[in-house]
């Protein structure tokens, strides 16, 4: 029998947290303290210590004696949410405009062309990965720790990638939100902090939009 180890708190903290973002299990799914023990390679112990930090991080549901469950935000934590984050990334796209000529240009740059791709070929996987980069680059290019670290708690309570891959099956969505993305883009290149703030937020807002009349329309789905 392999004999358990003990994994430090931080990275064993990461990894689960990333399998419950990664969408392997879908909001509502139970995390049972046994498999993941298993899975790691740890006692209960630590994985139990790992799952009440992610409950404090809204991500799951811990019911007492019941078990632990992958918790999806309500409509109106979602709506509070991403009013921060388009604060944050108006914030953000800001302070990059503000810096110049710095390496995160080149990468917005070619990750605009390869979302293009992505919109021609319809492929969603793709482009939430496009999405994120093209994201965390400008939250990274503001060159500020502290917005970094808020944006991360931030994007983790949204489980963000689960709702970008929903929304991008939209018809249409994807051209039009890499279109938002290049006129983000053009606003930083021409170090026009207060466009690049104004088109960031208006491109999150109409994000906001898309998700929240997708969660609508699954609702309504449901009530019949």
């Amino acid at each position: 029998m392999q004999e358990n180890v003990v994994v430090a708190p931080g990275p064993l903290l990461d990894r689960v947290r990333d399998l419950v973002l990664s969408g392997e299990y879908p909001p509502g799914a139970p995390l049972s303290e046994l498999q993941l023990s298993e899975e790691f390679g740890v006692s209960r112990t630590p994985i139990r210590e790992a799952l009440k930090q992610l409950q404090h991080e809204g991500l799951v549901e811990i019911r007492p004696k019941v078990g632990t469950f992958v918790r999806e935000p309500t409509r109106r934590e979602i709506v509070e949410l991403f009013q921060l984050k388009e604060g944050l990334e108006g914030l953000a796209a800001g302070l990059l405009a503000r810096r110049g000529t710095v390496p995160e240009l080149e990468v917005l740059e070619r990750n605009v062309e390869d979302s293009v791709e992505a919109a021609s070929a319809q492929d969603a996987q793709r482009y939430a990965s496009l999405v994120h980069e093209f994201h965390w680059t400008i939250i990274r290019g503001a060159d500020n720790r502290k917005l970094v670290e808020h944006y991360e708690r931030l994007m983790n309570q949204l489980a963000y990638h689960r709702m970008v891959v929903r929304t991008a099956e939209h018809p249409g969505r994807i051209h039009t939100s890499t279109e938002e993305h290049r006129a983000v883009l053009d606003m930083i290149i021409a170090k026009d902090h207060f466009g690049a703030e104004a088109a960031m937020r208006n491109h999150v807002y109409a994000s906001s939009r898309e998700l929240l009349t997708d969660a609508a329309t699954a609702h309504e789905s449901a009530l019949h």
